[in-house]
């Protein structure tokens, strides 16, 4: 079979390279299980590839290029589809957001990257990486930012996130940077932009409280979750793993203060904050 033309980096990369696999994979007369099978991934996964929302590894595109008989296409091109700014334990996470239909997320310790202002997201990052040049946490801090731009679509993605008290309680680059970063939350609640729950120090133990969660879903692949701890995340395509990682939020949600109650606690928080920095 000829091999298709090489990949633009200009254009998604990773977008055209799962067109391309859709397209080797059909004519081969594969089903993404059967595909998937040699790899040692699920049918689901190989979809995942082909929608664009999850990476193809250079160890499977070696593969796939002699399974599907493409001529070293896939080879040459997946590292073209693997550039990311984001580290590598979070890049196919990020990159996944930008493609999601809906995000759902429970944070333990800091206000969701999507969420994040500049001020705040430069604090993060500065605690980070305290010896990091300038230049690196100004790059960072604008891959975050770019990342938060899914919010200026008026409705899509629909995010719901739930903020564990720590997030509002913990100072994160002190009283100013606190009040701006609640604001904002705040802010995008009120227009409707956003869902957002607290989840109160009083609940004690809930099914979240093992980490972190972030749960995706897309119109045209299956769901995905991202579970974190520090340095590492984990994408997770399994379907029984993703069911029960659904049940988690659905408890964390239910656990959690109403979103009135929520939206109250947040802005009477952030008034606290703003009252500090203007104490002399």
């Amino acid at each position: 079979m000829p091999g298709p033309k090489d990949l633009d980096p200009s254009s998604s990369p990773r977008a055209l390279l799962g067109a391309e696999l859709r397209h080797a994979r059909d004519q081969a007369g594969l089903t993404q299980d059967e595909l998937g099978r040699p790899l040692f991934v699920s049918g689901s996964y190989i979809g995942q590839m082909e929608a664009g929302t999850r990476r193809m590894l250079p160890e499977y595109a070696h593969q796939i290029d002699e399974i599907l008989g493409t001529n070293g296409f896939f080879t040459r091109n997946c590292e073209v589809s693997n550039k990311s700014r984001y580290p590598d334990h979070f890049a196919e996470a990020a990159e996944a957001e930008a493609t999601a239909t809906t995000i759902r997320e429970y944070a333990p310790l800091l206000v969701p990257g999507l969420l994040q202002t500049e001020a705040y997201a430069r604090a993060v990052f500065r605690a980070y990486q305290p010896t990091a040049t300038q230049d690196v946490i100004d790059e960072l801090v604008e891959a975050r930012l770019d990342r938060a731009r899914l919010l200026t679509h008026p409705t899509k993605p629909q995010l719901w996130a739930v903020l564990d008290e720590a997030v509002l309680r913990r100072k994160v680059g002190g009283a100013a940077v606190m009040a701006e970063a609640l604001e904002h939350v705040v802010e995008l609640a009120r227009r409707h932009r956003i869902i957002v729950q607290v989840m109160p120090f009083e609940a004690g133990a809930h099914a979240a409280s093992d980490g972190g969660l972030k749960l995706m879903t897309f119109p045209d692949a299956p769901p995905l979750a991202y579970v974190n701890g520090l340095g590492t995340g984990q994408l997770v395509d399994d379907p029984a793993t993703v069911t029960r990682h659904e049940l988690s939020y659905d408890l964390v949600g239910a656990t959690a203060l109403s979103p009135e109650t929520s939206l109250a606690l947040i802005s009477s928080v952030a008034e606290d904050y703003a009252h500090e920095d203007q104490q002399p």
